[in-house]
């Protein structure tokens, strides 16, 4: 049968990536733009984004500078729509909410966008997608771009100045594409969606290997290779598979976290390895999955090493009332969400006890 019609975009226009990936980049920028506005939003980056500007002067660019007053939200992005008026590209410097912001700026004002992620979180500097929050923090919804970002710079030493935990959230993020494109587009019959959920267990098979050995010293090999998964490989399979190789049940566990303020200081790709567990239990539990009980034994030792929460405890939900968990719940099931990507139904009452026992042994093999 003839398949049908689909678009693709798969990777950023170019991509710099070492050490001194930034200075190298300077003259590609210049080539992009000559005002182009510098988006950040963290006060612990503000120190290196001080530096970026100043490079960017120095390269005889007029940089502006602007700064997210909350995560990627319509509030934000009204007011930096006004400041981005005289520039003609949106650079983005910072972790996955900054980079979303950008790419979304440029997208709507239709400017070019570089990211420059300054940690390896998430794979936002690599994709065509952005994630909508509240205000006060709660997922609202995700917005398909037209093209992925015309510039990507992933320099390791602007990296490695990032916390330790900002690589093992990123581990925990990488990780899930596996667990989710498996789980939801392993019985396809297009290529290159095959092709992605096995790009997925190679980066899972690396990660497995390499992200201890990285956590350990950032200055080793396993370090680059786990930096470089998480942040720029883990963006590809999103691209070649569509949405169902990118988000599912993990995705949107994290999707219904969000909704709770509790949870907040929870880092993105932190709900995201929980949601992998709770993904794990209802496979195993509603669809009989026996191998997602192997999946989740040997994930779960994995996560307490890195330092990751694998309960509702260790995200700060220990008080966390049934009323709570319930509106967890009922956000991940709403209709149009990721986790109808499984191929079994879900209720919110199973995912309650999914999420409740996300870390205890399978009665399987207890």
């Amino acid at each position: 049968m003839e398949q049908s019609f689909s678009s693709h975009a798969i990777a950023p226009a170019a991509v710099l990536r070492g050490e001194g990936a930034w200075s190298e980049a300077l003259p590609r920028i210049r080539a992009l733009c000559s005002r182009p506005l510098l988006l950040g939003r963290s006060t612990s980056t503000s120190r290196l984004r001080h530096h970026l500007k100043a490079d960017l002067s120095a390269a005889g660019l007029a940089p502006a500078s602007a700064e997210l007053r909350f995560d990627c939200c319509e509030r934000d992005l009204t007011h930096l729509r006004l400041e981005a008026q005289p520039c003609d590209a949106v650079i983005a410097a910072g972790g996955g909410k900054v980079l979303d912001a950008g790419k979304l700026l440029a997208h709507r004002l239709s400017l070019p966008c570089i990211t420059v992620p300054l940690s390896a979180a998430t794979c936002a500097g690599w994709t065509a997608l952005s994630n909508i929050y509240s205000p006060e923090g709660a997922f609202e919804s995700d917005v398909s771009l037209n093209r992925c970002p015309d510039l990507l710079v992933f320099d390791h030493t602007l990296v490695r100045q990032a916390p330790p935990r900002t690589l093992a959230s990123g581990v925990a993020d990488a990780l899930a594409k596996w667990y989710e494109a498996s789980v939801s587009s392993a019985d396809s019959s297009d290529g290159l969606v095959q092709q992605a959920v096995q790009m997925a267990r190679v980066l899972r098979d690396q990660l497995l290997i390499d992200s201890p050995a990285a956590m350990e010293d950032i200055n080793s090999p396993a370090w680059v290779r786990t930096a470089e998964a998480c942040a720029l490989t883990a963006g590809v399979m999103g691209g070649l598979g569509g949405a169902r190789c990118r988000t599912v049940a993990a995705h949107a566990v994290h999707n219904g976290l969000t909704q709770l303020p509790a949870c907040h200081d929870a880092l993105h790709g932190e709900k995201v390895g929980f949601g992998i567990l709770v993904q794990l239990r209802l496979e195993e539990r509603m669809g009989g999955n026996r191998l997602a009980a192997q999946a989740h034994r040997q994930l779960l030792p994995l996560l307490r090493q890195l330092g990751l929460p694998v309960c509702l405890d260790d995200l700060g939900l220990a008080q966390a009332s049934l009323s709570d968990l319930q509106q967890v719940c009922s956000f991940a099931c709403r209709d149009g969400s990721d986790l109808h990507h499984l191929p079994f139904s879900v209720t919110p009452g199973a995912l309650l006890e999914a999420l409740v026992g996300a870390a205890e042994p399978s009665p399987l093999h207890s």
